[in-house]
C-alpha cells in the first residue's frame, strides 16, 4: 500500500473529481475533508458512510479510505501533521489530541453539533477564498482558520462520544471521560481514588457507574487509550523512547517497554520494527 506525506505541518487543497485516484492510499497525517458539493460514499477502515454537500469527515494516521462517487465531487483537504496537533498551546483543551484520535472509533460526517454546520461552512469559504485569491498574510490567516476547524472538530467528536458510551447516559460520563484524557499523561491523577474523589463518588460505585455506561472498565478504558496515543508516538513521530517515558509519566524505560510488551507481547522496538517492515512491503 502506497504511502503519503506532507511536507508541512499543515496543507488545505481544493480538490475536484469524478473518480476516485487515491485508492490503496494511507497517509500518516491527520486531514480534515469536507465536501462543497457532491455525493457519494467514504470507505474508512472498510466501513462505508454515505456524504453529500457540508460533510465533515476527520481521517488520522494510518486510516485507509477511498471514495465511492455517485456524483461530480467537489472537496476541501486540510491536512495537518500529528507534529503539529502536539506542539500547538491550545489553551486548555489538553486533550485535544486525545479526541481527534478518537475519530478513528467513528465514521461518517462528524457535524452533530447543529449550530457548528454555519461555522464550517464560513471558514471553509475562507479557505477557499485563500487558495484561489492569495493575499499578503495569507499563511497567517489560514493558520487561524485551521486552528478554529481543528477546535471544532474536536468539540463535535466530544459531543458524538457520549452516543458511542450509551444511549440513556448522563452529563457526568462526559465529564469523567474529559477528565481522563486531559490528564492521561500524569498517572498519579488517573488513579480511581483520585478521580473517584473528583467526582464525588465511592470507588465501588465509580466503577460500576463507569462499565454501565461504557461497557469496559475504567481501567482498561485508561489503558487502551493510552496505549493508542503510544503506538501512535512510536509510528508517526520523531520522539525517542525516552520523550515517550517522559511525556506518559513512565518511571523509566523500562517501565513503558514492560507496560508496552504485556500488551503486545513484544518490545517497542519490534513493534516499530515490524510496522516498518510491513509498510515497505505494501
Amino acid at each position: 500500500m502506497k504511502r503519503e506525506n506532507i511536507d508541512q505541518l499543515v496543507k488545505v487543497e481544493y480538490y475536484e473529481t469524478e473518480n476516485c485516484p487515491l485508492k490503496g492510499i494511507q497517509f500518516s497525517f491527520f486531514q480534515i475533508i469536507y465536501v462543497i458539493s457532491g455525493k457519494g460514499s467514504f470507505v474508512i477502515n472498510d466501513n462505508i458512510a454515505s456524504y453529500t454537500k457540508g460533510s465533515l469527515l476527520l481521517l488520522t494516521p494510518e486510516d485507509k479510505h477511498h471514495l465511492e462517487i455517485k456524483e461530480r465531487t467537489e472537496l476541501l483537504l486540510v491536512k495537518f501533521s500529528e507534529r503539529y496537533v502536539k506542539d500547538y498551546k491550545w489553551n486548555n483543551i489538553n486533550s485535544i489530541g486525545c479526541l481527534l484520535y478518537g475519530a478513528s472509533y467513528l465514521s461518517g460526517c462528524i457535524l452533530q453539533n447543529k449550530p457548528d454546520v454555519v461555522l464550517v461552512e464560513s471558514i471553509a469559504s475562507s479557505l477557499l477564498h485563500g487558495i484561489h485569491h492569495p493575499d499578503i498574510y495569507q499563511e497567517e490567516l489560514t493558520l487561524h482558520y485551521v486552528n478554529a476547524l481543528i477546535v471544532i472538530a474536536a468539540r463535535n467528536i466530544s459531543k458524538m462520544r457520549i452516543e458511542h458510551v450509551a444511549s440513556n447516559t448522563d452529563k457526568r460520563i462526559v465529564e469523567i471521560i474529559d477528565y481522563i484524557q486531559g490528564n492521561i499523561h500524569d498517572p498519579a491523577l488517573l488513579k480511581v481514588s483520585v478521580i473517584a474523589q473528583k467526582f464525588g463518588l465511592s470507588e465501588t460505585y465509580l466503577g460500576s457507574y463507569f462499565k454501565n455506561h461504557s461497557g469496559e472498565t475504567i481501567t482498561h478504558y485508561i489503558l487502551n487509550y493510552k496505549l493508542r496515543l503510544i503506538e501512535h508516538r512510536l509510528l508517526f513521530s520523531d520522539m525517542r523512547v525516552n520523550e515517550i517515558v517522559t511525556e506518559f509519566g513512565f518511571s523509566d524505560e523500562s517501565h513503558l517497554n514492560k507496560f508496552f510488551k504485556k500488551q503486545h507481547n513484544m518490545s517497542l522496538t519490534e513493534f516499530k520494527k515490524r510496522k516498518s517492515i510491513s509498510k515497505s512491503k505494501v
